[in-house]
């Protein structure tokens, strides 16, 4: 199954220099019953699209809590065997948590197929986005508004091998 981790710049750096996505249990996103479900479609390059939606926003929030991470979201794509992608039965409907599995062991990070990154443009969208979080998720429209624009942004891919590139 190809799951979606969200990060940020100094925790892809970590993972770099620890050469694994962790600790455990990690969280990431990927084509979960449920997801397929909201989402409507059978076409698997959208849903795992949607899913790696469901990680930049997860990344979004990571950088609202680490203010002293450059404003870029990122998210890194990995294969792992299905059994190792557990969804929670409890949650599995509830929108926020669609798409959401968790990981019991650390992954590799040479088993990361590719990185997904804000580009340098998108950082003052990526960051208002940062801050107008916690009044979205309260029902602010105008910060709902906010928040939408980073996601007005696509992620760049990278190749796992740029790693270092982008971390150093």
């Amino acid at each position: 199954m190809r799951v979606y981790v969200p990060l940020t710049l100094p925790g892809l750096a970590e993972a770099h220099k620890a050469g694994e996505l962790g600790p455990a249990p990690l969280i990431a996103y990927g084509v979960t019953p449920a997801l397929r479900e909201w989402y409507v479609s059978d076409d698997i390059e959208e849903l795992e699209y949607a899913a790696l939606s469901r990680a930049a926003q997860a990344s979004l929030r990571q950088l609202a809590v680490d203010r002293q991470a450059p404003r870029r979201r990122v998210v890194v794509a990995v294969d792992v065997p299905d059994a190792d992608a557990v969804a929670d039965p409890d949650r599995g409907f509830d929108h926020s948590s669609l798409g959401e599995v968790r990981i019991a062991l650390p992954v590799p990070l040479a088993k990361a197929a590719a990185v997904h990154v804000d580009s340098d443009d998108a950082e003052r969208d990526v960051a208002a986005a940062a801050e107008a979080l916690g009044a979205a998720d309260i029902g602010d429209d105008d910060a709902q508004f906010t928040v939408d624009g980073a996601e007005d942004h696509e992620l760049l891919w990278y190749d796992a091998k740029e790693i270092p590139d982008l971390v150093g």
